[in-house]
């Protein structure tokens, strides 16, 4: 049984206009999506903006409602669940976000940022023992202790990025969905944040829904890869098999754009 199982999933959104705002057209950023990730395993998003990708990403975690389409989670229907219902689940279900700015709240420390949600799911932590849990998942990710009582700004886009993967860890989720986690980021820092991701899901016995736009990025870090292409899926398969021969010609255009060195 799969950890998580996405059927003829569809996020439709109108396009209203003229005097009385009726919907002129549909923009489908997500068709007819059908596919499982296995325990333990990495799935690899991949396609260009646009394609789809971070949509699902947003209703896997009910940040979006869809149009139509299931979503199990340990055989369990997420999207008929109420906030209430869904909430221990929450826990379970994680994400990286893209931009490590946007996504840490600049007023609050990151004692404050770790704090909060392990104040939510874990209330009966007290202050002493959240500061604790906070601290050694600071230490897992490679940042000290000290970095507690700093706000976001005064860290690097690597090391804020690294907070948002400990916040997202706090809570000890099962599966970890990582959109776009280093496309923000230099190239000199996105190989130490990939490796870390790495480390941590062989330590944690992680899942990961990896999202991105570059497929050698994906390659290395799926056992299976998903090709987006204008909210469809083009092509699924095993990661070598995918990039080493390709069917589809979106997929073939995309390991074309794959920088070389010579």
């Amino acid at each position: 049984m799969p950890l998580l199982s996405v059927q003829s999933l569809q996020v439709h959104f109108p396009v209203r206009g003229g005097l009385l705002g009726r919907a002129r057209e549909v923009i489908k950023a997500v068709d007819d999506v059908s596919f499982e990730v296995t325990e333990g395993s990495t799935v690899g998003l991949v396609g260009e903006s646009g394609s789809g990708k971070s949509t699902i990403a947003r209703v896997l975690v009910k940040l979006l409602s869809p149009t139509a389409g299931t979503i199990l989670f340990r055989d369990r229907s997420i999207l008929s669940m109420s906030e209430k219902e869904f909430r221990p689940l929450r826990k379970d279900l994680q994400m990286v976000f893209q931009d490590p700015v946007g996504s840490l709240n600049p007023r609050m420390t990151v004692e404050s940022i770790l704090g909060e949600p392990l104040e939510i799911h874990f209330p009966k932590l007290n202050r002493d023992e959240r500061r604790e849990k906070s601290a050694a998942m600071l230490r897992r990710v490679g940042l000290s202790v000290d970095s507690l009582q700093h706000y976001p700004h005064e860290f690097s886009g690597g090391q804020r990025q690294r907070i948002g993967i400990a916040r997202a860890l706090a809570v000890e989720p099962t599966f970890l969905i990582c959109d776009e986690p280093v496309s923000a980021l230099d190239v000199s820092v996105q190989a130490q944040i990939l490796n870390l991701l790495k480390d941590l899901q062989e330590e944690l016995k992680l899942t990961l829904l990896f999202i991105a736009h570059d497929l050698a990025v994906v390659r290395h870090m799926s056992d299976r890869i998903i090709v987006m292409h204008h909210g469809k899926i083009v092509e699924q398969g095993d990661a070598d098999a995918i990039c080493e021969a390709p069917n589809h010609s979106y997929t073939k255009r995309l390991l074309a754009a794959v920088p070389e060195l010579n």
